[in-house]
């Protein structure tokens, strides 16, 4: 089955856009999630033109600096991202918890603040049909695999976002979470680690990516599936050459 394959700008600081996409393309990724600010990309229209010009299309933009304090400035810039993304034609939005509290443990009325959140910026991108989709992520509001089925029970517009390797960390099959969360994923992120850090995909000890690659295709996934960079001192190129030629392996 042929999915939808994209690379993620997570590393990118102050990147040379037009440089960076077009060794995208020329290692076999079709799309990119952009991570950047907004005064680093400027207008969309430029944002739109790069990417067109280099045959690599938004597949998503990533939300900023979320907060579970109602805070007005928060949503307002997370909105103007969103206002972005319909611009540039992503196909989805995505944002991750807040930081997780130190020294105790996540309570049910900050969870239910960030599943009201997400539905709040769901129902903001509605007026584009722009999907909204929480980002599962260690180390934020939600951090164990019981929270995050909390979470969903309360999130009632938002979507999902499943990075697989987060879902191991929490002892959740990666490929179950898939089948689980069938009807309710539209994003993907796929990234390895070992030991201490994220490693090329393929290079680490935690996963099995092609039992989650089969689950989506069981469940007739037909959006985009991205792969983050790795920690690794590998030049950009490199990462991308050796990630893209890990997933040729796998048969996509």
């Amino acid at each position: 089955m042929k999915f939808k394959l994209a690379y993620s700008s997570l590393r990118w600081q102050t990147p040379d856009i037009e440089a960076g996409l077009k060794a995208m393309r020329e290692t076999g990724w079709e799309g990119w999630e952009i991570r950047q600010s907004l005064d680093w990309l400027g207008s969309a229209k430029r944002v739109k033109k790069i990417s067109d010009d280099a045959g690599v299309p938004v597949a998503v933009v990533c939300g900023t600096g979320i907060s579970l304090d109602n805070n007005y400035e928060m949503k307002e810039r997370n909105k103007r991202r969103i206002d972005f993304a319909a611009d540039v034609e992503a196909d989805t939005f995505m944002f991750m918890g807040a930081g997780r509290p130190y020294g105790r443990t996540v309570t049910s009325d900050e969870i239910k603040a960030l599943a009201d959140l997400s539905d709040e910026l769901a129902d903001y991108a509605a007026q584009y049909n722009l999907d909204v989709c929480y980002h599962i992520h260690t180390g934020t509001t939600i951090d164990t695999r019981e929270e995050w089925e909390l979470l969903m029970r309360l999130m009632k517009r938002a979507q999902l976002c499943i990075d697989v390797s987060h879902a191991a960390f929490w002892g959740y099959d990666p490929a179950q979470s898939i089948r689980d969360f069938s009807d309710r994923l539209v994003y993907v992120h796929l990234q390895d680690y070992k030991g201490y850090r994220f490693v090329e995909l393929g290079d680490g000890n935690l996963l099995d990516f092609a039992a989650s690659m089969k689950a989506l295709e069981e469940i007739g996934y037909n959006r985009w599936i991205t792969v983050c960079p790795s920690a690794t001192d590998l030049p950009d190129r490199e990462k991308m050459q050796r990630d893209r030629e890990y997933l040729r392996k796998l048969g996509y």
